[in-house]
């Protein structure tokens, strides 16, 4: 994990403790219901330390959070979602971006921008499933979706909708960027 060297991640780490403050959770009552430990979350806080997805997947499920719903609250939220203004955030761990292309607590559907680069790959608990459904398509180049048992190879313009909860990998198998889009809604 690196240092939090943006505004994003500034506003992130505030706003992880202002989820945690208004539920009057402990660093402990957090770290029991996310799997984080109380010395990651901290560091996380005081923006010591940039979060991976997975953490960030974690935490936001701890909330009862999407993590795009956790992204939205950190950046604020508007109806009108312009290219320049859609929060980006890198993930230290895999070098994955994911640009929040629009998402609206009032609003049933968040859709999601990812770059997974050439080698890159994230795997995602079950839990961050658990009060979602979701669709992705891929954009260009190549995608593998692990999704529990099952194994899926896509290319450009396939899209697989998810199953049940389950444990989650996507990698990048391929030698170039891939790009795809995850369109969620909560249920």
């Amino acid at each position: 994990m690196s240092n939090i060297i943006d505004d994003t991640e500034i506003r992130l780490a505030r706003r992880l403790r202002l989820e945690r403050d208004a539920r009057g959770w402990s660093l402990a009552d957090l770290a029991a219901r996310s799997g984080v430990s109380k010395a990651t979350i901290s560091k996380i806080e005081r923006g010591e330390m940039s979060p991976t997805a997975v953490t960030l997947v974690r935490l936001a499920g701890a909330f009862d959070l999407t993590l795009a719903g956790l992204l939205l609250r950190a950046e604020g939220g508007e109806r009108l979602s312009r290219a320049a203004d859609q929060p980006v955030w890198r993930d230290p761990a895999s070098g994955y971006v994911r640009r929040q292309v629009f998402a609206r607590p009032d609003h049933p559907v968040e859709l999601v921008e990812v770059e997974m680069p050439p080698g890159g790959r994230v795997t995602l608990p079950a839990s961050s499933y658990a009060n979602i459904r979701q669709i992705l398509q891929v954009r260009s180049g190549t995608l593998v979706v692990a999704e529990g048992s099952g194994r899926h190879e896509l290319a450009a313009g396939d899209c697989l909708g998810f199953g049940p909860p389950a444990e989650v990998v996507f990698a990048n198998e391929g030698e170039a960027p891939c790009t795809y889009i995850v369109a969620l809604t909560r249920i």
